[in-house]
């Protein structure tokens, strides 16, 4: 696609508010008491806010960091059965948007995940949702060892696609990571709930 003078080749799309969304603005944990009884301010407390960045960005595993707070929480639920539920009622696709991807995939656009996760989620996004099927590359935060908004995550996924910076668009419902993108010299747009993905390629040149 021509867009002025830049002609993108490479789509890059952010998973967690653009390709997966939940129905409920407290996400995937609103129902976490009443169905595990775990508190979310707890879990949010002792793990999210302590053991978190490490974990996203490869220093740390989930399970060795998520399993000693478990333990020291009022619930007998194990880091198998908390995971297996996070990840299951964080998995709402956003059909809408996939179906746009594959079809501008057909148009002959490489599509690319470019996130925010950590190991294991990654492989449940790649292989259990079966992204692997949609898109010819995942590059997330824990695989790079950096993540957005840091100019270092969309230097690495560069070079791992070979795409020159404007030769991308990517989509992230941030504006820090829009913002990141387009200092790293990527074309790139605000994500909102009432966004297509086409509207923003064609009106590219008002992001600019």
């Amino acid at each position: 696609m021509l867009l002025g003078r830049v002609k993108i080749k490479a789509i890059m799309v952010d998973v967690d508010g653009v390709l997966v969304t939940h129905p409920h603005a407290a996400g995937w944990s609103v129902h976490l008491e009443r169905d595990l009884g775990i508190a979310v301010e707890e879990l949010q407390n002792r793990f999210f806010n302590v053991h978190w960045t490490e974990i996203i960005c490869g220093r740390a595993s989930l399970r060795e960091r998520l399993g000693p707070v478990l333990l020291n929480l009022p619930s007998d639920v194990t880091c198998d059965q908390l995971i297996e539920y996070w990840f299951s009622h964080d998995s709402h696709l956003n059909l809408d948007l996939l179906g746009e991807l594959d079809t501008l995939r057909t148009e002959g656009f490489k599509t690319h995940l470019a996130t925010v996760q950590e190991h294991e989620r990654a492989r449940f996004l790649w292989d259990s949702l079966g992204m692997r099927d949609h898109f010819d590359g995942l590059h997330y935060a824990a695989d790079l060892g950096c993540k957005k908004p840091d100019i270092e995550f969309f230097q690495l996924v560069e070079k791992r696609t070979g795409h020159q910076p404007n030769e991308i668009f990517f989509i992230d419902d941030r504006i820090e990571n829009v913002k990141g993108a387009r200092k790293a010299g990527w074309n790139a747009a605000l994500w909102s709930a009432h966004s297509n993905l086409r509207g923003l390629l064609d009106g590219m040149e008002t992001f600019e």
